[in-house]
């Protein structure tokens, strides 16, 4: 081996080892013992462009039936002024998809840096079978719809976009206890593991991944 790539080779062992431990040191930053218990999720909200056309696909065609309104001129958490109708479709846990019409009959825009595969809201349903059923139901109703998509042994699943160009899937659980315990001991070395790689491109000048 030639004095040159022996020297690379060295020089990367060296920065691997450096943030190896620069990486411990952070992660360790971040564990906070006794935060209070998170629950669940209560609600997530969208913007929509329109109130009746949004709660005629959540509640006419998946079912989720509209529990509460909220009709203000001011946002509460910030005290501007913008007159708004929050709506808030209900889930069989008791959680919700909530939207919000601004009356300006505006779709939300998608981001302009994150892929439209990447932001979605995936719902519970019982079954492959419940999959397949809301899958030939989407359909009849006019919805395009993507999949079954089976997701290594994890999760079954399809995806479709609501009137507001919001990317929903409905998906179920395919793996057993045994393989759910494998998943969660595996869960945190395969962040770190990728954590440690991408610090090891941007030490090195490779960039992303996607570059």
């Amino acid at each position: 081996m030639a004095s040159a790539d022996r020297q690379m080779i060295g020089d990367a062992t060296l920065v691997h080892r450096r943030i190896s431990h620069s990486l411990s040191n952070q992660l360790q930053e971040f564990t906070m013992p006794g935060f209070v218990p998170v629950r669940g999720l209560h609600h997530f909200a969208y913007r929509c462009r329109d109130a009746e056309e949004t709660r005629q696909f959540y509640e006419g065609i998946l079912g989720l039936p509209l529990v509460h309104v909220v009709r203000a001129e001011e946002v509460p958490s910030t005290g501007e002024y913008c007159p708004y109708m929050h709506l808030f479709f209900e889930m069989k846990d008791g959680s919700c998809v909530a939207f919000f019409d601004l009356d300006d009959d505006t779709v939300p825009l998608p981001s302009s840096n994150t892929p439209v595969w990447a932001q979605h809201l995936a719902l519970r349903v019982d079954s492959v079978a419940a999959v397949e059923e809301a899958k030939r139901k989407l359909e009849q109703a006019g919805v395009k719809v993507l999949g079954p998509v089976d997701h290594d042994g994890f999760v079954c699943s399809i995806y479709f976009f609501d009137p507001n160009g919001v990317r929903l899937e409905l998906t179920t659980d395919t793996a057993d206890s045994t393989e759910m315990a494998r998943y969660r001991r595996e869960a945190r070395p395969g962040c770190d593991a990728w954590t440690l790689e991408k610090s090891l491109r941007r030490a090195t000048g490779q960039g992303s991944v996607l570059r």
